[in-house]
């Protein structure tokens, strides 16, 4: 096993302070967005081989049965199919939407016929996967996520008391779901920019009140001041305002619009870059495309908690099998958890000092270190720490146990 050296991201809507806390750093006043663990080739990790640092992504592919294991290898190809980030927003990034495996497989392969550039800013697919996600709050974590019933979403709009809301409101009671959402959400993402204006305001003055949707207003008054201006507001106001207390998490497959707007947590994410904008954002929005991907359903929003695995292992489910993300919290002096399995994985500590020994390294994991784990590798944790360990899901219980640390000689 490895320990990896890792990149942070300082995209804008960072927060400066959150990162270097949970890392004991001192803040150097520039935001600190995400730190990237894993082998993505935008920002890859690097580890130490041959007595240098090498890039996370060209280890793997210069030798993928031994570092992948022949499972991985051939479910995913030689790659490593998730990325795992450390992501720590403080202001509220674009609203998105992410394509399944056959709209990103069709759109690849139709913009390499249209001899689009890949780095082209109107591309929409940079690769063939979907992207599925899961976040994990580490402190209290706000996002937008799905839509609402479109009754519900009418009497949101019906609160604001805008005018130009009237027949929006109007449309979303009378049609049936799919429809009524589709329409309006069509129509907001063009809307006259003197309704975006008057719904600003509408929301700044009801975040300052006390009736029934304070919390989504004030989140939605974030929106309206990180984006003046910005149409993706209103198709902000259809979706689920969603609060996670750290430990609780959230799933996003394909076709869901979110957004993530404020918190610190850990993200888990299939391995591509296929990302289509609705707003909030100055890039690219293409709404044709857009409107074939996004699923036109409300759906309760389902926050997530860790069910008991094996000893001292708390999964987060996910339907897919790009990843498994799960924490682990063994206790010094008690029993440990070993992990053994024919797959890759990345270990990331988020709190206190986990204690990973492999068979020939052991290596003592503060918050915010990590460590790589080539297939096939036993590894046993113990220690005070807090562990978030990231693998593949498919074949999962072949070989993975979770026992007592063994006595010491």
């Amino acid at each position: 096993m490895d320990r990896l050296t890792n990149t942070i991201r300082p995209y804008a809507w960072g927060s400066t302070t959150a990162l270097p806390r949970l890392m004991g750093a001192a803040p150097d006043g520039t935001p600190q967005a995400e730190l990237w663990v894993g082998a993505h080739p935008a920002a890859p990790s690097r580890v130490l081989r041959e007595g240098r640092l090498q890039p996370l992504d060209r280890v793997i592919e210069a030798a993928p049965a031994a570092e992948l294991g022949g499972m991985t290898l051939r479910r995913f190809g030689p790659r490593l199919p998730f990325l795992l980030k450390l992501l720590a927003a403080d202001a509220p990034l674009s609203l998105q939407v992410h394509p399944d495996l056959a709209q990103a497989a069709a759109g690849y392969t139709a913009e390499n016929a249209r001899e689009i550039p890949l780095d082209a800013p109107h591309r929409n697919y940079k690769d063939g996967n979907h992207k599925p996600e899961m976040i994990v709050a580490l402190s209290p974590f706000d996002g937008l996520c799905g839509f609402r019933p479109p009754r519900e979403c009418a009497a949101l709009l019906d609160g604001l008391g805008v005018p130009g809301l009237a027949p929006y409101a109007e449309a979303l009671r009378r049609g049936p779901q799919e429809a009524a959402l589709r329409e309006v959400f069509s129509a907001f993402l063009s809307p006259d920019p003197g309704l975006v204006s008057d719904v600003a305001a509408a929301v700044a003055r009801e975040a300052r009140g006390d009736g029934e949707h304070r919390a989504a207003f004030a989140a939605y008054d974030a929106v309206a001041r990180a984006h003046p201006g910005d149409p993706g507001l209103l198709a902000a106001l259809m979706l689920h305002h969603v609060r996670l207390e750290p430990g609780e998490g959230l799933f996003l497959g394909p076709g869901v619009p979110h957004a993530y707007l404020r918190g610190l947590g850990v993200e888990i994410m299939a391995a591509s870059d296929n990302v289509l904008r609705c707003g909030l954002t100055t890039k690219h929005v293409d709404v044709d495309e857009l409107l074939r991907v996004v699923r036109f359903s409300a759906t309760p929003v389902r926050v997530l908690r860790p069910r008991p695995g094996d000893r001292g292992e708390e999964v987060y489910p996910a339907p897919v099998d790009d990843f498994r993300l799960s924490r682990l919290t063994p206790r010094t002096g008690g029993s440990g958890v070993v992990l053994d399995v024919d797959a890759p994985q990345l270990l990331l500590c988020t709190h206190g000092v986990a204690r990973l020994a492999g068979r020939r390294e052991e290596y003592d994991l503060e918050a915010g270190g990590a460590l790589y784990v080539p297939a096939g590798e036993r590894v046993t944790v113990t220690g005070e720490g807090t562990v978030f360990r990231a693998t593949v899901a498919a074949g999962r219980n072949a070989t993975e146990s979770a026992l007592p640390t063994p006595p010491a000689s």
